[in-house]
């Protein structure tokens, strides 16, 4: 359930995305502390009042090339506190991963995703208290792109989907939810997972979720 209270920057050159975003985000409880049309628009406002979350489209004015990311990427160095929702028209894998790879309390959503409101919602409150959220279209490239000699191909179909949700950024009993799976079998396989794919079991999820996507980042 998405909390409210959250002061969000939304940026993107469509005015009437933008504009209905922040409906969405306003009637949910939260305050928008800014809109932006472009890039420089956006850093000024998060500079002058840090929010604790930016949403940001990937390409914006004025080559519609990847200055919302850079943006993005920008006020993660300067302002670390700040969460970051990138959301883009089509599957972008470099750009999603060059700012996922940063750290925790980092999103990537299809614009598609948006209609699904109560999803957008929690995603927005997740990110903004620390998660990593990446969309399950993002990790399906990334599977898909990594057939040949993947090394993901020692996982059965069972354990892709808990790694799916695991990359969404889903707890262990989320994911158990999700599957209608006990929390139990979901940490099973998860521990054959992290095992298959050489990578140290933890119980921090975020460390999780991001050495997954190093991994398959690596391999490609």
């Amino acid at each position: 359930m998405a909390v409210a209270g959250l002061q969000v920057v939304v940026a993107d050159d469509d005015v009437l995305l933008r504009e209905g975003l922040a409906s969405l985000l306003t009637q949910a409880g939260h305050e928008v502390v800014g809109q932006a049309g472009d890039a420089e628009e956006l850093l000024a406002l998060v500079r002058r009042q840090p929010p604790q979350l930016a949403i940001v489209d990937i390409r914006m004015p004025p080559s519609h090339a990847a200055e919302g990311l850079d943006a993005a990427l920008q006020i993660r160095r300067e302002l670390p506190s700040v969460a970051t929702l990138l959301l883009s028209a089509h599957v972008e894998v470099e750009h999603a991963l060059e700012l996922l790879d940063d750290g925790r309390g980092v999103g990537y959503l299809l614009k598609s995703r948006v209609t699904d409101v109560t999803e957008f919602l929690d995603t927005v409150s997740r990110v903004a208290h620390g998660a990593s959220v990446i969309d399950p279209a993002l990790i399906q490239e990334l599977v898909s792109a990594r057939r040949r000699d993947d090394p993901l191909a020692a996982l059965s179909a069972r354990e892709r989907e808990v790694l799916i949700l695991m990359t969404e950024g889903l707890s262990n009993a989320g994911i158990g939810r999700r599957l209608w799976i006990t929390e139990g079998t979901v940490e099973k396989h998860v521990r054959n997972i992290l095992s298959k794919l050489d990578l140290a079991d933890t119980a921090d999820d975020h460390r999780r979720v991001r050495a997954v996507i190093l991994y398959l980042d690596a391999t490609s």
